[in-house]
């Protein structure tokens, strides 16, 4: 009888702990640390990602988020106990009061398959010119609209094809690099700021976030 009552018994235990799972539990003090890993942001934050005009050509859009001083000697550390942001031995929580952004845009192929043996069409001044650009920033799921201090700054550069074929039946392409400064006083340095290139039928474009 009493025998029967120990088998059962251990039959519960092993049930509700099974060995492996038991063996693999073990409490913090023994749980390996992950090691800590420091990132440079000596060059400020960078956004790069494809896009496409909807029903046309398909283009690449890069930037990079700076501010003056700010990011020299600031270094992201990740560690057990999270993540910190550190200048030398001053702690940084917040981003400085402006944020100065740059946005190049250049058509890029659709396809790198041999058998689409044509590249375009090519991005145009036209195709850019409806595109809206929106800012937001954000912190979790969590979504806030922003804009830029001034209005942007646009340059528009002609490239020049690498070999310049005998007749000139080539469409024209550019080069669009936009400037403009962003309000980021009292901003969390750990939020993400999404970039957003929208079509004139509210279709996104392009979407990317710089996040430090």
């Amino acid at each position: 009888m009493k025998r029967g009552i120990s088998f059962g018994v251990f039959l519960v235990l092993v049930a509700l702990c099974p060995f492996t799972v038991c063996a693999a539990q073990k409490s913090p003090k023994d749980l390996k640390p992950v090691g800590k890993t420091v990132w440079n942001l000596a060059g400020g934050a960078f956004i790069s990602t494809d896009g496409k005009i909807p029903s046309g050509p398909c283009f690449r859009m890069t930037g990079q988020v700076t501010a003056f001083g700010f990011f020299e000697n600031l270094k992201r550390v990740d560690d057990d106990h999270g993540t910190t942001y550190l200048r030398g031995n001053e702690r940084v929580t917040e981003f400085p009061p402006r944020l100065d952004i740059s946005i190049l845009i250049h058509d890029f192929p659709c396809s790198f398959e041999l058998k689409d043996r044509s590249f375009g069409p090519w991005l145009t001044k036209e195709d850019v010119g409806k595109l809206k650009l929106k800012l937001y920033w954000k912190r979790g799921v969590e979504l806030r609209r922003t804009n830029w201090v001034e209005t942007p700054r646009m340059l528009i550069r002609t490239l020049e094809p690498s070999i310049k074929p005998e007749t000139n039946d080539l469409p024209e392409r550019y080069e669009w690099n936009i400037q403009f400064a962003l309000p980021s006083e009292g901003v969390p340095i750990d939020d993400s700021l999404v970039f957003t290139l929208e079509a004139p039928d509210g279709t996104i474009a392009a979407r990317t976030s710089a996040r430090l």
